[in-house]
């Protein structure tokens, strides 16, 4: 194994590779396609990756929180577009998503009350921007849950060939 760094402030990047016990070399090598320099760049800074790369080491390093840290902080549309999701456990997310499907049921009718002539009026407004915010946390709250599966499957908590086969014949 190459020796490890000891630089501070390292990357996402960087503790991810050296999470699995990889050199630059050796991840490179997994990897398939990065090069251990293209990789040195990445991990310091000196070069955004790209999509396909974020993917590549998310798949190799067994950590899906990968793609959503790019997409939340790297990405051009995902800076405006994507949440960055917090690793939490199972019952704290559970928790969190009825309190917020619950929120929602309480302001069904008022959302109902709202949609109805497809206009938001002045008056509409203040009540619309709360349910909205309310289903903003209840998307956050699903995509936790998935990313929370995503590395429960890579990290074998969750057996994948029986979730595979149980999803796959819906």
């Amino acid at each position: 194994m190459g020796k490890l760094s000891t630089k501070e402030n390292k990357t996402i990047y960087h503790l991810s590779r050296e999470e699995t016990g990889l050199s630059r070399e050796k991840a490179s090598l997994a990897l398939g396609w990065i090069s251990p320099e293209r990789l040195e760049k990445i991990e310091n800074e000196k070069s955004n990756p790209r999509p396909d790369e974020v993917l590549e080491m998310a798949t190799v390093y067994k950590n899906p929180s990968l793609c959503n840290y790019y997409c939340a902080n790297q990405c051009p549309i995902g800076l405006q577009y994507v949440p960055a999701i917090k690793i939490k456990d199972l019952s704290s997310i559970v928790l969190e998503m009825l309190s917020s499907l619950n929120k929602i049921q309480h302001k069904q009718e008022r959302f109902i009350e709202i949609a109805a002539d497809s206009h938001i009026s002045s008056e509409e407004i203040a009540d619309f921007i709360k349910i909205q915010e309310e289903l903003e946390k209840l998307s956050i709250n699903i995509e936790t849950l998935q990313l929370w599966s995503e590395n429960m499957l890579v990290n074998g908590t969750i057996n994948i060939d029986e979730y595979n086969r149980i999803k796959n014949n819906k």
